[in-house]
């Protein structure tokens, strides 16, 4: 199958891999050629715009940091819609605005080409080991004719129904991701606080009902717990991912106060210039308010 990809950052070059080791023609795409060369040494071809890859696949996968870069991508002078054949079907997975998925999806079927809304979870090791979680929005037909991708992807894909639904659930998800890690970093420095080993504490978080939370399993000890905030996922896309998250709270009319507080701390982080950190170092202010640190020496085997 001829599929396109656009979007080669921590999450889309290895996802773009997968679909190259499944034995899918790749044409790729980014806004830095640097990031498909290695792809491009294994048999990828590159396209110089987001247009020619639409015009060289059935399948036109996009990984992009939020809705302005996706209507860009699509809706461009060289965008996906200028050269989108019919009967394709554009497979988005970022982190997307309901809302801009769905404008778009009408646009696209004045085309007709299809959209799913394919938002991913599992992080850059998920991505590299194909052990992602896709959430689907899309009518049954595209999604049918995406599972190849979604195969080499992913270890569960789950169909949620229209499109713009799984865009609702990833950006909620995300949400209660980093409402929880707030609320866990406050416990962590009250216990730091009142004299409990830094890393007797992350243990015992570890070892009980917490344990199943991969940002605590993952993510803090290779940053936040280390003091080391180089970007797996960085501060300023989860910044957005989170506004997403309060529009939608907001257009539903539904009260938020737990999500507008976590909102406010991450703003801070933006404002004070963390934008390209991880976004575990917006936690950083509340290691501050408490004036205790949570670090924890990693171990010689890891």
């Amino acid at each position: 199958m001829n599929v396109g990809f656009i979007g080669l950052g921590n999450i889309g070059r290895p996802m773009a891999a997968r679909i190259a080791a499944a034995g899918h023609s790749l044409v790729l795409h980014d806004i830095s050629r640097e990031n498909s060369q290695a792809l491009v040494e294994q048999g990828a071809s590159w396209a110089d715009a987001p247009r020619t890859v639409a015009q060289e696949s059935e399948l036109i996968c996009t990984s992009l940091p939020g809705p302005v870069e996706f209507e860009q991508v699509v809706m461009g002078e060289n965008g996906i819609l200028a050269g989108a054949n019919p009967d394709s079907t554009l497979i988005d997975f970022t982190t997307n605005s309901a809302f801009v998925v769905r404008q778009i999806h009408q646009q696209l079927a004045s085309k007709q080409v299809g959209l799913l809304d394919a938002p991913v979870s599992g992080g850059v090791e998920g991505a590299r080991n194909g052990a992602l979680t896709v959430l689907v929005g899309g009518d049954k037909q595209s999604f049918e004719k995406a599972m190849p991708v979604f195969d080499a992807v992913a270890k569960k894909t789950i169909h949620l129904g229209e499109v713009g639904t799984a865009s609702i659930c990833k950006a909620l998800h995300n949400c209660a991701v980093f409402c929880t890690n707030l609320a866990m970093m406050e416990c962590l420095t009250v216990g730091v606080k009142a004299g409990i080993d830094a890393q007797k504490l992350v243990d015992v978080f570890q070892s009980s009902g917490l344990g199943s939370n991969l940002d605590l399993q993952v993510a803090m000890p290779a940053t936040l717990f280390q003091g080391n905030f180089q970007p797996r996922f960085a501060m300023k896309t989860a910044f957005k991912d989170m506004g997403l998250a309060t529009e939608l709270a907001q257009s539903t009319g539904v009260p938020a106060r737990i999500v507008e507080l976590c909102a406010k701390d991450m703003g801070e982080a933006i404002d004070r210039g963390w934008g390209d950190q991880d976004n575990t170092v917006f936690l950083k202010i509340q290691e501050e308010r408490a004036g205790a640190q949570v670090r924890v020496t990693k171990s010689d085997d890891e």
